[in-house]
């Protein structure tokens, strides 16, 4: 009876003393945010809360980031992970409760006759014991070492989710850069065949001026270096867009297969940019929310690490039945109980708690370093972003003067040759930069398409949990649990 009473006031103690967390608690670092992006640019503040993707105005497109989301293996394996976690959460947190569990033994024996004590002369050797037996132990986390443990795996399970929303912004964008890089590799397929069509009519006619002895050998073998420098460009695009087909297939989670196409890459249209302050990156960009997750993580990694400098309470007991006859075991003469307490702590360690502490330290100032570093370079790559998408508009209305400038000079170049005023040399000149300006004139539009998913891949904002509400999500029910009961 004394003994339960000691039990049950160590008890009251332990709940006393429950409030107790050794370690700091963590508070978020003071981020130094500029007060503007670096470029003024037209925007629209709602548009990063939507499906950006579909601003482009092709369906096909639309149907290629669906299939993406619901098949990519990459998406299943952080799904995945963040299961891996929340089993880790879960398993930490059951530390907090009593552990409660059973035992039970069947055994025959003989006994030595000439033992201590010896058998009495007559008495049977052999005997049967059978013991069952309920039990619990738990150990009182006093100091909150399991609480920070729990802190730092419910920590990993937000960063695990974050990875996972870091993955699906990178799919999003990746699987619009590639298509419209393949419908852009269209195009020019599409010019290259277009001008050695042309060529190669223009080679057959010197071919038959040349046998009617009006153009030289040397304007010939002109024409006919034009029109084989047209169609070497042919095989590389169609390497490329095969190339471009694959990479695109294996985001789609499939084997490698031609791509449906949708709208010419000159027929899609442009999204509008997202009008958001600097501030408003620290709570939109997965790689930043991770990065802060896993500082978390640190942060309640020392106050665990400290938590072993204290000395560990623990309370156990056990009710059950022995016997050395079966039909015996269930009566009250064979009842035993156990109930106790222990009491353990560190005295000389030899450094070897100081050591652990001062890894997790350690590992804290990694953590916040790589934080701080993450929101430099979000800064960086929006700017970047920005900045690119801005200067590509401009880039590429440049060009398409060019190429206008060029057909007139190809257009009046030939009407100059085609009335004996100049050689072909003029016209050669001119239709060949006319088909390199034309080639890259696609190749800046699609880097102006691409800026402007950068833009969004760099700003981040709530469709990525659009997206990511389409992919396959984490089985573990303590996943749901844990964001309930967190953020």
């Amino acid at each position: 009876m004394r003994t339960r009473k000691r039990v049950a006031l160590l008890a009251l103690l332990a709940a006393g003393l429950s409030g107790c967390v050794v370690g700091p608690d963590y508070v978020r670092p003071t981020t130094d945010t500029p007060a503007a992006w670096r470029i003024d640019y037209p925007k629209s503040a709602e548009v990063a809360n939507t499906k950006w993707w579909e601003q482009f105005g092709d369906p096909v497109l639309n149907d290629l980031v669906d299939t993406a989301l619901r098949q990519n293996r990459d998406v299943r394996i952080a799904a995945a992970r963040v299961d891996q976690f929340a089993g880790a959460l879960q398993a930490t947190g059951s530390q907090l409760y009593p552990q409660i569990g059973y035992s039970g033994d069947a055994s025959r024996a003989r006994a030595s006759r000439v033992g201590q004590p010896p058998l009495p002369p007559g008495a049977d050797p052999y005997f049967s014991l059978y013991q069952a037996s309920l039990g619990a132990s738990w150990q009182l986390d006093l100091f909150g070492r399991v609480r920070r443990l729990s802190e730092a795996a419910q920590a990993q399970v937000y960063a695990s989710e974050q990875a996972k929303h870091g993955v699906v912004l990178t799919l999003v964008t990746g699987v619009s850069a590639s298509y419209i890089g393949l419908r852009a590799l269209d195009q020019q397929l599409e010019i290259a065949r277009a001008t050695a069509r042309n060529f190669g009519a223009t080679a057959r006619l010197f071919d038959l001026r040349f046998k009617a002895g009006i153009v030289s050998k040397s304007e010939v073998a002109q024409i006919r270096s034009q029109y084989q420098q047209a169609l070497a460009a042919i095989p590389a695009f169609e390497q490329a867009i095969a190339a471009q087909e694959n990479l695109i297939s294996i985001l789609l989670g499939q084997n490698p297969a031609p791509i449906p196409r949708g709208k010419s890459i000159a027929q899609l249209a442009a999204p509008l940019i997202p009008g958001d302050l600097p501030s408003t990156l620290l709570l939109r960009r997965p790689d930043i929310l991770q990065a802060e997750q896993n500082l978390i993580a640190t942060n309640a990694n020392i106050g665990a690490t400290r938590a072993l400098y204290y000395p560990n309470v623990s309370i156990t007991g056990a009710v059950g039945t022995v016997s050395t006859v079966f039909s015996s075991l269930l009566t009250g003469p064979a009842s035993a109980m156990l109930i106790g307490a222990g009491l353990s702590g560190p005295i000389f360690t030899f450094g070897g708690i100081e050591g652990q502490v001062a890894s997790a330290e350690a590992q804290n100032r990694a953590a916040l370093a790589l934080y701080q570093q993450t929101i430099l370079n979000a800064f960086r790559e929006t700017n970047d972003a920005l900045t690119g998408s801005q200067k590509k508009i401009d880039e590429y209305a440049m060009q398409a003067e060019r190429v206008n400038a060029l057909r007139e000079f190809a257009r009046l170049s030939r009407l100059k040759f085609d009335k004996g005023v100049s050689g072909y040399l003029e016209v050669l000149v001119a239709e060949n930069e006319l088909f390199a300006a034309e080639i890259a004139s696609v190749r800046l539009l699609a880097e102006r398409y691409a800026q402007l998913v950068s833009v969004y891949q760099a700003i981040g904002g709530g469709w990525v949990d659009i997206a990511d509400s389409i992919t396959p999500q984490p089985l573990s029910t303590v996943t749901a649990r844990a964001r309930s009961e967190g953020k």
